[in-house]
């Protein structure tokens, strides 16, 4: 098992900004992918973005294009995703989610993560 835990979410303003944390117990996280996914009320999870490679392949949605980063420090066993320029459509509960090998290069879908951490609130709001 990979225990996710992730961290980081709150409150904030419109074109503020947010870093996210996900803090994960595994020898091998480096040969990991990890995505990070988002849930509005009442509405599907949506894919945010994924690092299939350690950073060599990142992916975004194209809604976080440009304003969302993804990236991992492999020596702290933790993924973060770094977000500016926030917006009111932003907020939602924010997943992290981590994926052992066998990988593919490509926009992962919801169904091809291993692991999932409990979630953390983003609140976008003046």
């Amino acid at each position: 098992q990979v225990p996710l835990v992730e961290s980081g979410g709150g409150l904030v303003q419109p074109g503020g900004s947010l870093r996210l944390s996900c803090a994960a117990s595994e020898r091998t996280f480096s040969s990991y992918a990890m995505g990070w996914f988002r849930q509005a009320p009442g509405k599907e999870r949506e894919f945010v973005a994924a690092d299939i490679w350690s950073g060599s392949s990142a992916y975004y949605a194209d809604s976080v294009k440009g304003r969302f980063t993804i990236s991992r420090d492999n020596a702290k066993n933790t993924v973060y995703l770094q977000m500016n320029s926030l917006k009111p459509e932003d907020t939602a509960v924010y997943y992290c989610a981590a994926r052992k090998p066998p990988l593919r290069l490509g926009v992962p879908t919801q169904w091809e993560f291993d692991y999932w951490g409990q979630g953390t609130q983003v609140t976008v709001s003046s």
